[in-house]
């Protein structure tokens, strides 16, 4: 994996196919190429930059494909880096995901004289394409993927038909972008954005056979298929940086946009109410379930389980929380009024994707809370909820994360009315929720102690994050954010279970963060706190506004605002984020894209 551009049109290419790449790099790489007919493959290894300085020729051709890679068969080599060539180095591929089958196909195609140069499962794909291709692209590419198991977003194209671009998709993403001067196709709707908002989903099982000024939709079985283009929401500004110095701060600090757009219609104040027109058409079932199951991934999981604490505190619903990458390999024993609801910001991860489908195979109830419009997982699932938080470019999940507690906290209130909770304690939910968005934004208006802060602690390798009852989770979500754009060492626990093991690391090398708000386990956190005091460990909290007494046990504090219990975790998370952005910085560290991670997880 991991973004793949391609265009054919009137335009000349290599410019074209160089902005679509720099567009996703976004999603993390370590190497990129292109292939124009008429001129050939380039590839190099790190930036894109490098990739430029290796093009020192005007390229004339008006169509052509590109890749950024991580590495995931072989090392980042250019010759590993993508396009990948057939036999006779006429047809090139680009490719997402992982062909599982590659050594038996390699096998088999070595026996018929096929050499390889890589260490790639990508170079056996495109090679196997190429030994069944007699003329007619679209045939060799479904011929070969017929005998192919894996995931694969894939772009073909033949030396000798620089007219024609053939894309397939199984498990991982490939849009098209029907545009005025030509046609585009991408892994990611956002690289599109420059040329055009009208794009076409490919499901899993499909392929297009693109040209300049048409193209067609097809299915492994050659049967013509039709689709008319969506519209993207978003915009191109919105993916700019507009003045930040990275994509990571500017997000964060959309947090308060983010909520107005997740809430924006959806609250009905006067009557304590919250309108998901996502799940109009399941809320009885809704009502009457006995179970839901959370799947989620990295943030999305954490997510999950502050959802769990707001809907069994509120809506007197069971809930459980499982990793993506886990739940398809469990034996679920559920009833028909267990639900299964996938949180993922892209609607592509790979491993909730693979639950999901484990879900719908048991003939559960499945649920969405998503971001992207028209992913995968948002077409797949029975009902859902769509975020509105826009395009998120930095790696590690900021806004996304913000968007989804403000979607459980809606959902709650969604259930919990069904089931019983009063209008009036509704309505109060529902006025802080709506009220928000000034809270945030007015907090983010200084941030600058929380900047001296992260230079205080960006010395240390290791941090212990601790919080209770539904910050128990933000903790988690602290740490991770620490871990991914910093590269510090950093774990997470409930408060509680510091003295049962996890204690034993501390000293006056291992600080702590401890999430600490005036709430109704702050007496316990206080506890918590003095525990890791007496152990010498440096102690940062994150405590309500007022708060007198927490300088006593605490050696550095980040106020933050008090708000509705069920909302607190969403006020709490954004310091955390901020701490991490600003340790990140203070270390010298590309926060937007941190080494050997990627924005969407498509391969398990």
């Amino acid at each position: 994996m991991c973004g793949i551009f391609g265009y054919v049109g009137k335009k000349p290419a290599a410019p074209i196919l160089i902005e679509g790449l720099k567009t996703l790099e976004y999603r993390g790489y370590d190497s990129a190429g292109i292939f124009v007919p008429g001129f050939g493959v380039v590839k190099s290894v790190g930036p894109i930059a490098n990739l430029e300085k290796k093009i020192t020729s005007d390229i004339k051709g008006d169509s052509g494909i590109a890749h950024t890679r991580w590495a995931t068969h072989g090392p980042p080599t250019e010759l590993n880096a993508h396009p990948h060539l057939d036999m006779s180095g006429s047809v090139a591929l680009v490719h997402n995901g992982i062909i599982e089958n590659f050594r038996e196909l390699k096998e088999s195609l070595v026996v018929q004289g096929v050499t390889f140069k890589s260490d790639t499962d990508t170079e056996v794909l495109i090679k196997l394409i190429g030994s069944l291709y007699a003329g007619n692209l679209y045939e060799a590419v479904k011929n070969a993927l017929k005998r192919v198991r894996g995931t694969y977003g894939i772009l073909v194209q033949d030396e000798h038909r620089p007219d024609v671009i053939v894309a397939a998709r199984m498990g991982s993403p490939i849009v098209l972008g029907v545009g005025a001067d030509g046609n585009f196709v991408s892994s990611d709707p956002s690289a599109l954005l420059t040329h055009t908002k009208k794009v076409i989903y490919l499901n899993d099982g499909e392929c297009a056979v693109i040209k300049k000024d048409s193209y067609e939709i097809l299915n492994l079985a050659g049967k013509k298929l039709q689709k008319n283009p969506e519209t993207v929401e978003w915009d191109l500004e919105s993916v700019q940086k507009q003045g930040y110095e990275h994509f990571m701060l500017k997000e964060i600090f959309e947090a308060g946009e983010v909520i107005e757009s997740t809430i924006r219609g959806r609250l009905i104040l006067e009557k304590g109410k919250v309108r998901l027109g996502g799940m109009d058409a399941v809320l009885p079932k809704l009502a009457s379930l006995n179970r839901l199951v959370i799947v989620g991934c990295g943030s999305a999981y954490y997510a999950g389980q502050v959802g769990r604490c707001m809907l069994e505190e509120y809506a007197g619903l069971p809930v459980e929380v499982e990793l993506g990458s886990e739940y398809r390999y469990k034996r679920n024993l559920s009833d028909k009024k267990t639900a299964v609801l996938a949180v993922t910001q892209s609607g592509e991860t790979a491993d909730t994707l693979a639950s999901l489908r484990s879900a719908k195979k048991l003939d559960l109830l499945t649920l969405g809370i998503v971001n992207v419009v028209g992913s995968t997982i948002a077409r797949e699932t029975d009902a859902g909820v769509y975020n509105h938080a826009g395009p998120e470019v930095a790696v590690a999940s900021t806004k996304a994360f913000i968007s989804q507690l403000v979607v459980f906290a809606m959902l709650t209130v969604l259930i919990a009315r069904e089931k019983g909770m009063s209008q009036a304690e509704a309505k109060k939910i529902l006025d802080e929720l709506n009220a928000l968005p000034s809270v945030i934004k007015k907090y983010l208006s200084d941030t600058k102690d929380i900047k001296k802060i992260a230079k205080k602690y960006s010395g240390y390798k290791n941090a212990m994050y601790i919080g209770r009852k539904f910050h128990a989770p933000i903790a988690s979500e602290g740490s991770l954010k620490l871990k991914e754009v910093t590269y510090i060492h950093a774990e997470a626990f409930a408060g509680g279970e510091l003295k049962h093991g996890s204690i034993a690391l501390l000293d006056k090398d291992f600080p702590v963060i401890a999430i600490a708000p005036k709430d109704d386990v702050y007496e316990k956190m206080i506890s918590n706190i003095e525990e890791v005091k007496a152990r010498s460990a440096p102690i940062l909290a994150i405590a309500t506004e007022g708060d007198s007494h927490i300088t006593d046990v605490a050696d550095d504090v980040i106020f933050i605002p008090k708000v509705h219990p069920i909302l607190q975790p969403i006020v709490s998370t954004i310091p955390l984020q901020l701490l991490a952005y600003y340790v990140g910085v203070e270390k010298g560290l590309n926060v937007d894209r941190p080494r050997n991670l990627a924005k969407s997880v498509t391969v398990e």
